[in-house]
């Protein structure tokens, strides 16, 4: 097993139930841990044999700046949901913050841990 790390990933999409979110987009910041099967690529150091990330990424962006969320767990659940999909996924953890949530707070935060279970999700 190992772990590719997605460090501050900063995508826009509507988050947040309060009048004033309600239709406005909001900055929220991703940071993933997947946890994945090794096919070889750690000896070979082919690229064709390794997790393509760039692809996972880009499809993270369009799952989440693509529609609307009241929470931030349900934002967290569906990514989780989504990378799990993937062939060599085997855990996830997958932390959404979102900046300026609160007056005096820099951030607030959402984590939680998704695995497979049984081969399947």
């Amino acid at each position: 097993m190992a772990r590719i790390c997605i460090k501050d990933l900063l995508l826009r999409t509507e988050v947040g139930f309060n009048p004033h979110e309600v239709g406005k987009k909001q900055d929220v910041l991703l940071n993933l841990h997947i946890h994945y099967r090794l096919q070889g690529e750690e000896r070979s150091d082919a690229p064709a044999e390794a997790l393509d990330y760039r692809s996972l990424c880009k499809e993270v962006i369009a799952l989440v700046e693509g529609r609307r969320f009241q929470l931030l767990e349900k934002l967290a659940a569906d990514v989780a949901d989504f990378l799990l999909t993937k062939e060599r996924v085997e855990e996830v953890e997958v932390e959404v913050d979102k900046p300026h949530a609160l007056r005096f707070a820099r951030s607030v935060s959402f984590y939680m841990t998704k695995k497979k279970s049984c081969g399947k999700e």
